[in-house]
Parts: C-alpha cells; structure tokens; sequence
C-alpha cells in the first residue's frame, strides 16, 4: 500500500528524482538531502508503512540485508572508520518523515562535532529491570 501524501512513498516509487545509490523491487535507497556526513544515505521501502511497527516482518528483514550490502559498499567505497545504522520511531525519537526508513551514516574519526548520535550511559536499576523482564513472558 502507497501513501499518496507521502513524501517517502513519492521518492521511493521514481515520482521524484532523487539520487539513487540501489533499488530493488522492495526498496530504493538515496542520499539524504540534509546529510550528517558524506555519504549518508536513506533506505525507503517502496510500501508505506509508517514506523518499525507497521512493516510487515519480511521487509524488516530484508532492510537489515540492503543495509548491510549498501553499507559495506559505503564503508569500502569511502573508507570510512565506521558506520552507523539508525532508525527512528515516533517524534520523541527523532523521526521527522513518517514512513520507515534507515539511515545509513558514514563516520570518520573527529566527526564527533558534526555527528551526535551519542547518549550519557545511564545505570540500570534492578526495579526498572524487573519491569521490563516483566514484558517478555
């Protein structure tokens, strides 16, 4: 299914030009417009589907094999130190577009100032340990 007021669905499908790294039946991925490093790319899913919670199983997983096969081509190609994979669900964690995607983000060392993924590792108690345990019977 296609979102027609979609902006996502629009690119993935061809209707807006975008620079294209892959495209398979399932997805096309492009670099990002607004990128944190050289080589940032966008992995979109030709089907709407608004966060991680609504893709069917199946394209889950095969995102996970495009992710993997553009990055190594990133990774190879612009000889980066690293390279992180990142996917956002809901306005709290940062999505802006809502339709799945996967940011693939190329690091290089001293990106630190221009790339902040990055969070203050916090210590897990043993009550909110044994909160979440409680969710998965």
């Amino acid at each position: 299914m296609r979102d027609d007021n979609c902006i996502f669905c629009k690119i993935a499908n061809g209707e807006i030009p975008s620079a294209t790294l892959y495209e398979d039946e399932d997805f096309r991925v492009i670099l990002d417009l607004g990128p944190a490093s050289k080589g940032h790319a966008l992995i979109l899913p030709k089907e709407h589907a608004a966060n991680l919670y609504e893709l069917p199983d199946e394209l889950a997983a095969k995102a996970m094999v495009v992710a993997k096969k553009v990055g190594s081509v990133l990774a190879k190609g612009l000889n980066c130190d690293g390279l992180n994979v990142v996917q956002n669900n809901g306005e709290a964690a940062g999505q802006t577009v809502f339709h799945f995607h996967i940011h693939l983000i190329p690091r290089f060392k001293g990106d630190e100032k221009q790339v902040k993924l990055t969070w203050e590792p916090g210590k897990l108690t043993d009550e909110v340990k044994e909160e979440v345990l409680k969710l998965f019977p």
